[in-house]
């Protein structure tokens, strides 16, 4: 019996079209316009619209001399202006050339560019060619990157540095975007402590919401730390009613459906709540729901499985919420630089990171144990029911391409 037809697991590709289809049918539609040096990490909510060709006009790829390649037959021309770049040119004089640099506008009548290191001046100051020329070389022609009225970014698009350095090219100053997606973060649970206090009996540090708020603030959230939801269910309630609006309730460790599971018992007194039971490892169990309307994702309480539900699930549901189309991140086949002799019945995403060309994983592959997730540069996927031998293929996930 495989992982998907054990009865209770979920394959990861079912678990994401799920999230996926609930995205879906829950987007953020309100947006807002943003200055481009607020935009970074924003998601586009309309098309970016070329108002303008890019280049604007023909110039050169080099420091050199322009010509018209018909007015030259292997002689001597002269050079009848000297161009900048940011200045407005003559049109070009017949049999003659331009000197001219880099980014300068092409003047009318040229149409080739050589290269200052191809080109002598002679005792009159005249442009020697040494090399054969050809029409169009080193010339940027006008309209090559982007024409006026292109479709440049199309709404759904994740804006970074490259993105908002193109519409700073094309001149645009603000961007439609999607507002940002309103997050609550809450972990449950008496044997939580805050950094700097002192532990007591029984009792462990909180490091899953400090992990997930700088995840979510990197991801452009706005976030509400909703703190340690004690082991009290009137106290859980009154805790949930002062969440403010939000459009998602993220949690960590307590959604289940134990006696002492305080949060599971209110969120399902207002709402519905489901558990599925992951056919990974680590993360097993996730839940889905509603709490008054508003959809709740419960991770997995030990560090390593909330960082791989997180990034692997409740990252790409978050995207989709705002218009992002491609969701999943890239993986890249390479060799194991490991043994794997024990095929299992849950996909196995390993903390690993790349030694020689291959993929080594942390000793330590404990759902506990985040230090496994700082020493490692990636997520290396064991499928179920699999076995490797040092430097069969496998899937290595870059931690890049989650964590951002």
């Amino acid at each position: 019996m495989s992982a998907c037809d054990k009865p209770g697991l979920l394959p990861m590709e079912a678990a994401l079209e799920r999230l996926l289809a609930l995205a879906d049918a829950a987007p953020v539609e309100q947006i807002e316009s943003v200055a481009l040096a607020e935009a970074d990490g924003r998601v586009l909510a309309e098309p970016l619209v070329a108002a303008l060709d890019l280049p604007p006009w023909a110039n050169s790829a080099m420091d050199g001399y322009a010509l018209c390649l018909a007015d030259w037959n292997g002689q001597a021309l002269p050079v009848s202006q000297r161009i900048q770049a940011g200045s407005a040119p003559e049109p070009l004089q017949p049999g003659s050339c331009a000197r001219i640099f880099t980014g300068a506008p092409l003047p009318q009548g040229a149409d080739t560019v050589e290269m200052q290191e191809n080109v002598d001046l002679d005792d009159a100051g005249r442009a020697v060619f040494r090399e054969t020329l050809r029409v169009g070389q080193n010339v940027r022609a006008q309209g090559q990157e982007t024409r006026r009225g292109e479709c440049v970014l199309p709404p759904g698009t994740r804006l970074g540095p490259v993105e908002l350095g193109l519409a700073a090219s094309l001149g645009v100053a603000q961007l439609p975007v999607r507002r940002r997606l309103r997050v609550a973060v809450l972990s449950t649970g008496d044997e939580l402590v805050e950094p700097g206090q002192a532990l007591g009996p029984g009792q462990i540090y909180n490091s899953n919401r400090r992990l997930l708020i700088a995840w979510l603030q990197r991801l452009g959230c706005a976030v509400s730390d909703a703190g340690i939801l004690p082991d009290d269910l009137p106290r859980t309630r009154a805790a949930l009613g002062a969440l403010g609006e939000v459009d998602l309730i993220l949690s960590t460790g307590g959604v289940s459906v134990g006696e002492a599971d305080f949060l599971g018992l209110a969120l399902r007194e207002a709402g519905e709540l489901a558990l599925w039971k992951l056919a990974i490892k680590p993360g097993k169990p996730l839940t889905f729901g509603h709490y008054q309307g508003v959809p709740v994702i419960g991770l997995p309480g030990n560090p390593a499985s909330t960082l791989v539900t997180f990034g692997l699930l409740a990252r790409p549901y978050m995207l989709r919420r705002l218009g992002v189309q491609r969701v999943e991140p890239l993986g890249f086949p390479l060799p194991a630089g490991f043994t794997w002799s024990k095929p299992g019945m849950r996909r196995e995403y390993l903390r690993a990171r790349l030694e020689h060309g291959r993929v080594v994983p942390y000793a330590n592959q404990s759902s506990g144990v985040l230090r496994s997730a700082a020493w490692a540069e990636g997520l290396a996927e064991v499928m179920e029911g699999s076995t490797l031998a040092e430097g069969d293929m496998l899937r290595f996930i870059p931690l890049s391409e989650i964590l951002g």
